[in-house]
């Protein structure tokens, strides 16, 4: 079984990564989609179609259930686990996939690693976050600046946020690849703050964040 990794977090919660072996064929096997699943699964392409199908397969394998709960999303494309009352977040990335499920708002993102990260820096970073970057580090903390911006949105889960304007991470100390520091979403009335926990799995950088 190529789950990577599973375990709880606190206050409560849980997150699954799983190494993608398999072909398409075997999670649909596995997989009984709804017709809305299946006609937006159709229109997908390449690998991402694996990638699609296995972070539904990790879910329902976290999800402890008999019967298969489909995803479904809100006005804004958010995804939720039917009949669940738990947030959900879900990335996948190459032969990666990635779930967190919590009773609080949260958000997962995980990323292989990619040299060319800087020639879109200035897409995501603002000037004071800039100004931390560490040249030892330099790629490796625009990674983890890029894929917490993405959780903390995914957590907001409404769409038209600028990452540059209302998406912040606090500094933090970088250490082994792996640490802890905050986010928050600030957009009009609307102000979150969010744990932020990042690691390194191997090629992979996972960050999840949480509400405080």
């Amino acid at each position: 079984m190529p789950l990577k990794t599973y375990h709880t977090i606190k206050p409560e919660g849980e997150i699954g990564i799983w190494n993608i072996l398999e072909t398409e064929d075997y999670f649909l096997s596995k997989l009984e989609l709804t017709k809305v699943e299946f006609e937006y699964f159709s229109k997908i392409k390449g690998r991402r179609r694996t990638e699609w199908l296995a972070v539904r397969y990790l879910l329902h394998f976290m999800s402890g259930r008999e019967t298969r709960g489909a995803v479904i999303k809100d006005q804004f494309g958010k995804p939720h686990l039917e009949n669940a009352q738990w947030h959900i977040s879900i990335s996948h990335s190459q032969n990666k996939a990635a779930v967190i499920a919590s009773p609080k708002l949260v958000g997962i993102d995980i990323q292989n690693f990619v040299p060319r990260i800087d020639r879109i820096a200035h897409k995501f970073m603002n000037q004071l976050e800039t100004a931390f970057l560490s040249e030892n580090f330099y790629l490796e903390q625009l990674h983890i600046f890029w894929s917490a911006k993405e959780a903390l949105y995914k957590a907001y889960g409404r769409k038209e946020l600028e990452f540059k304007e209302h998406i912040g991470l606090a500094p933090f100390k970088f250490s082994d690849q792996k640490g802890t520091t905050t986010g928050w979403v600030k957009k009009g009335d609307y102000h979150k703050e969010f744990e932020v926990h990042f690691d390194k799995v191997d090629s992979y950088y996972l960050v999840w964040v949480m509400e405080k």
